[in-house]
């Protein structure tokens, strides 16, 4: 899963998915927009078959957040 979320991220922003971990933020260390970050949040949901609120969109800072979203989910 883990793999699969740092290929979405990485068609949103030129960075190799090596250089993710969990601890990556969305916002300040990858620079991603609001947009960029609902966008995401569609691919992953139709990757997932998971559905994501526009309010836990907005809490989620990390990759880690995400899965564990998505685990929880």
């Amino acid at each position: 899963m883990t793999d699969k979320i740092k290929e979405i991220i990485c068609e949103f922003v030129k960075v190799d998915p090596a250089e993710l971990n969990e601890d990556t933020n969305l916002r300040s260390d990858l620079g991603l927009s609001s947009l960029d970050l609902v966008n995401i949040a569609v691919a992953i949901e139709d990757e997932f078959n998971a559905s994501i609120s526009d309010r836990e969109i907005a809490r989620i800072s990390t990759i880690g957040d995400i899965i564990a979203y998505l685990n929880k989910a």
